[in-house]
């Protein structure tokens, strides 16, 4: 198996684990005290307004910080594995 196999098996197994991990204990929990119809009227009266506002563009921002900083987690500690071989 490939290195770039390897490391994409271990980062998809990682990536589902966490969802998993985040999602499912917040599913059942949102699912047992009505926080469903809450959630379902917060989504009908966004669909009114327009445009992201302060906070969309912030999160926006805030959101490719993130993604940039594993990215760069990731690339670092591929690095860091390659120069210690001997």
């Amino acid at each position: 198996m490939s290195a770039a196999m390897k490391v994409w098996s271990r980062l998809a197994a990682a990536v589902t684990g966490a969802t998993l991990a985040l999602v499912v204990p917040v599913h059942a929990w949102a699912a047992s005290n009505g926080v469903a119809d809450v959630a379902i009227e917060a989504a009908k009266s966004r669909r009114g307004r327009r445009g992201f506002g302060f906070f969309g563009l912030f999160g926006g921002v805030c959101c490719l910080f993130v993604v940039a900083a594993i990215v760069l987690v990731i690339v670092l500690v591929q690095r860091n594995k390659r120069n210690k071989r001997p």
